[in-house]
């Protein structure tokens, strides 16, 4: 029986040829395919630029110093997150502080957020919700507050392109493709995301300067434009490096790559959808288990349930594991990792609704080439579980 992992690529002929075109050609790295993949990924999503990034996390770390955030500054953002949305901060010398989550979404809980803007005035720079598995973060009520304050509105969207908010009854400039909304909007291109160039990220603003430094800090800080120098040029080889930068640049390999599978996104996160509906009425009344919040723009990176206890999910998690379905748990509380409980003296108790997700939460098996009878599978893998505990 074939293995059943919490996520995985989906790479066609089609993937393969174009990848093979690049090989053939006159560029591996930064080429014509960089410029097209983030023309299309723009216009896919609605904004005016589009900057891409070696990786999702170089795309954070890229955000954050665009941002202009230094030493003394904070950045408020979810602790149910992968490490790297608030260690972006610390790259830059800030401090990541922390709402807690909403239950209703599992994203960050609009309410604690303007209770933390409101007890830091000055001191938070930047706001990072997170589109946590694909559940479209209320970005509207986010961008009024940091508006308020001061701080820049970057949204962590690797969970979640091809997402929208708004409805699909309403017309288009009413529903909005997730990237559009925040200042700045990361995604990440790992091959367990919505679409792969095989590691990468990116970001999308409609703001000309946070995109010019984007690209200065992707390239170490270098810009080979004319138009943007500052000194006497020395010929036509002048180069400047205008600010401390990094080599974080996404190659015309992995470009052609992102070229070929934004062609499949739609379908991609639709039969995302299909497969969250069919888990949704298959698992429905079952006893001790209970599905994520429901958002007709959610783009379903994830299909994290909840079940009744620690224990339980241990126990589940072993089961499945067994009969060779791989789930997996995310994420460990951000500020419960060791470096953040010694650095920042953060403890068991400091955010009780992330803590008790992460107690609770199990990601199922969620990516597009799975079949119904995948699905199917895994439930009644559950059932048998539940049928094996309620008979002790």
């Amino acid at each position: 029986m074939k293995p059943l992992t919490y996520g995985r690529q989906w790479i066609d002929d089609d993937d393969i040829a174009e990848v093979v075109n690049v090989l053939k050609g006159d560029w591996l790295t930064q080429g014509p395919a960089v410029d097209r993949f983030e023309q299309s990924l723009a216009k896919y999503i609605g904004v005016k630029h589009v900057v891409t990034f070696a990786n999702g996390t170089a795309a954070l770390h890229g955000a954050v110093a665009a941002a202009g955030l230094k030493t003394g500054d904070k950045l408020l953002t979810t602790p149910m997150t992968f490490a790297a949305t608030a260690n972006a901060a610390l790259y830059v010398g800030a401090e990541p502080v922390f709402a807690d989550i909403d239950w209703r979404t599992f994203c960050i809980n609009i309410k604690k957020a303007g209770e933390k803007l409101d007890e830091l005035p000055q001191k938070i720079k930047a706001v990072m919700p997170v589109s946590f598995a694909g559940y479209p973060v209320d970005v509207e009520a986010l961008k009024v507050m940091a508006k308020e304050h001061g701080a820049v509105l970057i949204e962590d969207a690797c969970h979640a392109l091809g997402g929208f908010r708004g409805s699909s009854q309403e017309d288009c400039l009413t529903r909005r493709k997730i990237g559009c909304d925040a200042d700045m909007t990361v995604f990440s291109f790992h091959p367990v995301k919505h679409i792969t160039t095989g590691e990468g990220g990116a970001v999308a603003t409609n703001k000309w300067e946070f995109a010019r430094n984007l690209r200065l800090f992707r390239n170490h800080g270098i810009t080979r434009a004319p138009e943007d120098f500052k000194g006497q040029p020395d010929g036509p080889w002048h180069n400047e490096m205008q600010m401390l930068g990094y080599n974080y640049r996404l190659s015309d390999l992995n470009c052609a790559l992102g070229l070929s599978q934004l062609k499949r996104l739609d379908s991609f996160v639709e039969r995302r959808r299909d497969l969250a509906g069919l888990y949704r009425m298959s698992i429905a009344g079952l006893s001790g288990i209970y599905q994520p919040p429901p958002h007709e723009g959610h783009a379903y990176h994830l299909f994290p349930i909840r079940v009744d206890s620690e224990e339980m999910r241990s126990a589940l998690f072993t089961h499945l594991t067994g009969q060779g379905i791989k789930p997996q748990v995310h994420y460990p509380p951000v500020h419960l990792h060791p470096y953040y409980r010694k650095r920042f003296g953060y403890q068991k108790g400091n955010f009780p609704e992330a803590e008790k997700f992460y107690k609770d939460v199990l990601s199922l098996p969620m990516y597009p080439s799975m079949e119904d009878s995948d699905v199917e599978r895994v439930v009644a893998c559950i059932k048998q579980f539940l049928k094996t505990r309620k008979a002790r």
